[in-house]
């Protein structure tokens, strides 16, 4: 745990075969890092632009893309999670997360099985298991808490999205009778990127909204008090050079929370040395922040709509590229 006194994690969002041999372990050692994620679009870059895949992919010329994909992916989250497991035997989260296939987002019985198979052919206990918030999901979400499976929600970017995962989560917890820990993946700067330009000819402050929207989404989590679950600050990254690369971490520097982040990012939130919570921010900002969007004729609920469709969209596109090049 990176702050032990505000229950406050820092995850990695990378995972690459070379960097688990080597820098990942160092981050451990050094207590910066105790936890790992990963989606379509970071395996699509790590198989793509490693040779490190190319030996175990050549063994594997019998087996359709997906099989190919899975034991390669498969591979990697097995090595992440044995190195992480002294972290997971302490209490100290030691958590690396999979995605199920993004185009069975909206099939409830499929996602079920695919997360089932995933959690068991791995065969690590700090396996969390990544479904997208979408109706199938939160069903899926459910059934696989229910089984003892750890769930990390992801694409997350409403206030409605993340109540319906925790209700899902809850309600597998007690059908089970399991004592499971689970995160919701709230997603931060790509809610600004979408806003900034617009909210810019307007005269609106930028680079609030992520931060804000996802405040609001956290204090309503922690309040339904359900044991066990955080909510993860996730697309905390950087990508407007005049922000600070740790601005939507420190941003969001919350109690019993998670940031999954890029390794560039948690490096330079380190050397910031801060270690005081920001949330809860002052509510009359925030109110304030959205009556200036909606009094601009902005339509915030449509673009979280629009990203919620833009993410699962990307995740798909990322997943189709890792089967057809390999």
């Amino acid at each position: 745990m990176y702050i032990k006194d505000l229950k406050f994690s820092l995850w990695v969002d990378f995972i690459q075969r070379d960097f688990l041999d080597g820098e990942f372990v160092e981050l451990i050692k050094e207590g910066i890092i105790n936890g790992a994620t990963s989606n379509p679009a970071i395996f699509k870059n790590a198989i793509l632009n490693s040779q490190s895949y190319k030996e175990q992919l050549e063994k594997l010329q019998d087996f359709n893309p997906k099989q190919k994909y899975e034991a390669v992916a498969m591979f990697d989250i097995q090595k992440a999670a044995d190195i992480l497991k002294p972290l997971y035997d302490d209490g100290n989260d030691g958590y690396v997360s999979i995605e199920v296939d993004p185009f069975l987002c909206d099939d409830a019985k499929e996602t079920i099985k695919e997360g089932k198979r995933l959690f068991e052919n791995i065969g690590r206990d700090n396996v969390m298991i990544k479904i997208p918030a979408t109706e199938a999901g939160y069903e899926a979400m459910s059934e696989l808490v229910s089984l003892g499976i750890p769930i990390n929600a992801t694409l997350v970017f409403s206030k409605s999205q993340a109540i319906s995962c925790a209700k899902a989560i809850e309600s597998g917890l007690k059908k089970g009778g399991v004592d499971v820990d689970s995160v919701i993946s709230v997603f931060v700067s790509r809610i600004d990127r979408a806003i900034d330009n617009e909210l810019q000819k307007h005269g609106i402050d930028t680079a609030l909204s992520g931060i804000y929207n996802s405040s609001d989404i956290y204090e309503t989590i922690e309040q339904m008090g359900i044991k066990n679950l955080r909510v993860l600050f996730a697309s905390t990254g950087v990508k407007d050079d005049s922000l600070k690369p740790y601005y939507y971490v420190d941003g969001l520097l919350a109690y019993n929370s998670v940031n999954t982040a890029p390794i560039d990012t948690i490096k330079a939130f380190c050397r910031l040395k801060n270690t005081e919570a920001k949330l809860p921010l002052n509510q009359a900002l925030v109110k304030e922040h959205f009556k200036k969007i909606e009094d601009a004729g902005i339509d915030f609920d449509k673009l979280i709509e629009n990203q919620i469709a833009d993410g699962l969209r990307s995740f798909k596109e990322a997943f189709e590229d890792i089967l057809e090049s390999i």
